[in-house]
């Protein structure tokens, strides 16, 4: 049975680990919000579906296997740190993500252990993708874009393109039914609070030299 058509606080396998699998219940849970998550994520499936083409693969495959680990966003703090001749800039920059990393994969997404949606039969997925092992809520590419496009894109003159790739970084995570869209629209808020606590915490001097 595919997993949108069990009942919603089903008892179901959620990952494998080394110890044989864990089994959780579902979220969304039974309720108003369960249900208009539910009905989100088919409408903007449906039509994803239809805008579905292979000519997009490379794309959005493409785009969500780069950005695994955040790496995509770590080379860009490389990058910048380069540019301006100071390796704290990545450091700094590469710790953040770890942090926002560490704690969206591990308390956050275990607060909510949800399914992934349907994907592709096992086996090798296209563009060196891999198939997580966490939860689903909220996406984690989404969260360590945002996070990532709200300090690169401070003062930037290429401010507008950080924010058009992490928006590409997080809709390609649906594309490749990786992930609901409901959890990328929370990766995508929670990934903008990251970066204004992260602004904030970062003293003056490190932040302009980010800049």
């Amino acid at each position: 049975m595919a997993a949108r058509d069990r009942p919603l606080g089903s008892t179901i396998a959620f990952v494998s680990s080394r110890g044989g699998p864990r089994w959780v219940q579902s979220w969304p849970r039974r309720g108003a919000l369960g249900r208009w998550v539910r009905a989100f994520d088919d409408t903007v499936d449906r039509w994803v579906e239809r805008a579905r083409d292979p000519s997009l693969d490379p794309l959005f495959y493409g785009l969500s296997s780069a950005a695994d680990h955040a790496l995509l966003w770590i080379a860009l703090g490389a990058l910048r740190a380069a540019r301006r001749g100071d390796p704290a800039i990545a450091l700094r920059f590469a710790a953040v993500l770890g942090v926002e990393s560490a704690l969206t994969n591990g308390p956050i997404k275990l607060a909510f252990r949800r399914i992934r949606p349907p994907s592709t039969p096992p086996g090798p997925l296209p563009y060196g993708m891999h198939r997580p092992r966490t939860s689903a809520f909220p996406s984690g590419h989404a969260t360590s874009a945002f996070t990532a496009a709200t300090l690169l894109s401070e003062d930037s003159p290429a401010s507008s393109a950080y924010w058009e790739l992490a928006v590409l970084v997080a809709a390609s995570r649906v594309y490749v039914r990786m992930h609901h869209a409901s959890d990328a629209v929370a990766g995508t808020l929670l990934g903008l609070a990251f970066g204004q606590i992260a602004k904030r915490v970062l003293t003056p001097s490190a932040r302009e030299s980010q800049q």
